[in-house]
């Protein structure tokens, strides 16, 4: 088993760091986040930092890299309050991942890629077209996380938009029936299949 110490790490070229640090924690999970500016831009572009972090209320947070360059999810959230979470799918992964690719602010991602706009009543900010999960969330809070500048932005889940054939009797979803992908670092896309659920654990007697 290789052995890499810290002062290792620091002599490493950045792509090799990168490539180890992003992908070493696991598998994540795979979000396109859509937001609209206040005069109508659509932007999309996929996050693979997205965590659960409560669910009464119906709570989600992301990690936003630091704000020295333009972030036009982020300014587009603070302006308008809201953005949506679309799940990623195994034909859709070629697309998802161009959004990473910078563009101006004045060109929208849904333009240079297969990426279909969907609209929803008394919500401005695009959903992705023919995703099994999509959720509708509102800008609460972010907090600075001062060690690399970065931000945790915390919003509340007020629309859930599921694929009947994911959702099960007990209210489970079951992702990999939508053939919804993971992340494995930051260019590795991963198709996970279930291959077990247990019931609540509770100490042995």
């Amino acid at each position: 088993m290789k052995h890499i110490q810290l002062d290792d790490l620091n002599e490493m070229s950045k792509i090799y760091r990168l490539n180890l640090v992003n992908s070493i924690t696991g598998y994540k999970s795979a979000h396109l986040i859509g937001s609209q500016s206040l005069d109508g831009k659509n932007n999309v572009a996929i996050f693979s930092s997205v965590i659960h972090l409560g669910s009464n209320p119906a709570l989600i947070g992301f990690i936003l890299r630091p704000t020295s360059v333009p972030r036009h999810t982020y300014s587009n959230i603070k302006a308008t309050g809201i953005f949506t979470l679309n799940a990623i799918t195994k034909k859709q992964i070629k697309d998802a991942h161009h959004t990473s690719a910078k563009y101006p602010e004045e060109i929208s991602e849904f333009d240079k890629t297969n990426l279909q706009i969907e609209k929803k009543e008394d919500w401005n900010a695009p959903f992705v077209k023919d995703v099994p999960i999509q959720m509708g969330c509102r800008y609460q809070n972010e907090y600075h996380i001062k060690e690399n500048d970065t931000k945790l932005i915390v919003a509340s889940i007020e629309h859930f938009y599921v694929s009947e054939s994911l959702l099960l009797a007990d209210g489970w979803v079951q992702l990999d029936k939508g053939n919804i992908v993971a992340i494995n670092g930051l260019d590795g896309y991963a198709d996970p299949k279930l291959l077990e659920r247990f019931p609540y654990a509770r100490p042995k007697s």
